[in-house]
């Protein structure tokens, strides 16, 4: 519900002076959407066995980036063609798309609500803030001795510091170094969107008869060819056609990640939140981490381009960590 409040709240960020409301609602949002996401893949586990955990993952995403997308389509016609909606004010638009999000999240969050087994009481807040910092600890006491889980989670740190970078930048690269207009940049955006649902569900497909471990190298080099490839785009067709490749392994490298993770935790049914704490925790810090590389690269050598390149270290040092795990200890395979 903090997600859900903070974009409410950002239906009255209108001009420069109510600045703050908008920093306020945004860092709501963002802590609603990192917080939730915990819980989210947290269950992963106690609601499919490991033999569907990679097919349910992928279900996930591909069910949320359509949902992503139906929204987000009816947003960007009402803020196009506000006169179709009877809107003079420009600033009206967006600001009802905000509060479209939230009451979007908290609708579909019923269903997690009513239908996904329920958690114990909790105590205190006080206990709770307490409780996270010990559990994150005791998540690293277990793990540390568990050498291909601390393999996994150093591939994952890399390479998902380098996906969640090319995301949250693309934008910035494509309409500093290429030109583009705020329409293009959208349209790149729903095209990435909707490559996703498919190429989640066909790399869940991939690892039923290949593996996880196959099935995620494979991706990791399409990544490396994506950041090649952007580094060498010309012309802004090029950029349309990286754009549906990064939809293309977006989802699937998201959702196969999660599986592969669970498959590591094996049959542990208890303290699962806070071993995917531990896991988001991971990945928020790559995307720290990626995006200082990609602007300490770019003041360095004052090109995004080469910052792509730089990128592309990521996803080489995540893969030859992958490299080294038991593909015993998170293939799945088809049974013959």
């Amino acid at each position: 519900m903090i997600g859900a409040t903070g974009c409410i709240i950002l239906f009255f960020f209108h001009s420069p002076e109510t600045t703050w409301i908008g920093t306020v609602g945004f860092i709501l949002g963002a802590i609603g959407g990192a917080g939730g996401l915990v819980f989210y893949d947290s269950y992963l586990p106690l609601i499919a066995t490991e033999d569907q955990y990679d097919k349910v993952s992928a279900k996930g995403y591909s069910y949320g980036y359509i949902g992503s997308v139906i929204l987000l389509v009816f947003c960007l016609i009402m803020i196009q063609k506000p006169e179709w909606f009877g809107i003079i004010d420009t600033t009206l638009p967006p600001r009802i798309s905000f509060v479209l999000v939230g009451v979007w999240w908290i609708g579909f969050s019923q269903i997690t609500f009513h239908r996904l087994p329920k958690d114990s009481p909790i105590k205190s807040p006080t206990s709770v803030l307490l409780k996270g910092w010990h559990e994150l600890g005791k998540v690293w006491q277990i793990i540390k001795h568990d050498k291909h889980i601390k393999l996994y989670l150093s591939s994952y740190f890399f390479y998902i510091a380098g996906v969640n970078t090319v995301i949250y930048l693309a934008s910035i690269f494509a309409s500093k170094e290429l030109g583009f207009e705020k329409t293009e940049l959208i349209i790149t955006i729903l095209v990435l969107q909707l490559v996703a649902i498919p190429g989640a569900l066909f790399f869940a497909w991939l690892s039923k008869y290949w593996g996880n471990k196959v099935s995620l190298l494979i991706q990791l080099v399409i990544w490396m060819i994506i950041c090649l490839g952007a580094y060498a785009t010309t012309e802004k067709w090029h950029f349309f056609t990286i754009a549906a490749l990064v939809g293309m392994v977006l989802g699937g490298i998201q959702s196969l990640s999660r599986a592969t993770y669970a498959k590591l935790l094996e049959d542990r049914t208890t303290d699962l939140t806070s071993f995917f704490s531990f896991y988001d925790v991971i990945s928020k810090v790559g995307i720290v981490s990626g995006t200082f590389l990609f602007g300490l690269v770019n003041s360095i050598t004052g090109s995004m381009r080469f910052s792509v390149l730089g990128l592309m270290i990521l996803f080489i040092i995540g893969f030859t960590f992958l490299l080294l795990v038991d593909k015993r200890r998170i293939n799945t395979l088809r049974s013959e």
